[in-house]
């Protein structure tokens, strides 16, 4: 196999999965490009998240992103520590906390969907991909189910 047969180790035989993770690892290679002074990582979607939904707890985050406790409270500690959120205690449980986003974040959001938007535009996704996006969402969702108690 020559190197045109590949491209950043992914193979036409690759498993689905591979193509998922190239993707998004290349569109976080985008954003960050574009976004270098404010040194975030992965980070960036848990700011989207936290903002799409206001109080959501940590361990939401640990569910919809598949990471450890550990990387997603490290993550979290970054951001509040920068400014882009804050932890407000859940009165109906006080040992867990919501999360919501700062001002700083919210001026951050529409910065960050535009530079995604065109990077889905430049990769060539289109609004004719819709049911494409819903189909991965839903393998997404039955994944996180079929794992959610291992």
């Amino acid at each position: 196999m020559n190197s045109e047969d590949n491209f950043q180790g992914i193979w036409d035989n690759s498993p689905f999965v591979a193509w998922i993770h190239n993707i998004s690892k290349n569109q976080m290679k985008y954003l960050n490009s574009h976004i270098k002074d404010m040194n975030l990582g992965h980070e960036m979607r848990y700011i989207m998240a936290i903002f799409d939904n206001p109080g959501i707890s940590q361990d939401d985050l640990v569910n919809m992103f598949g990471q450890s406790k550990a990387t997603v409270a490290k993550s979290l500690k970054k951001l509040e520590d920068d400014g882009y959120i804050k932890r407000d205690v859940n009165p109906e449980n006080r040992r867990k906390y919501m999360l919501n986003t700062t001002s700083k974040a919210e001026e951050l959001v529409p910065k960050i969907r535009k530079i995604s938007k065109d990077w889905e535009k430049e990769v060539g996704i289109t609004d004719e991909d819709y049911e494409l996006k819903k189909r991965i969402k839903e393998i997404a969702i039955n994944g996180m189910k079929l794992t959610e108690d291992l």
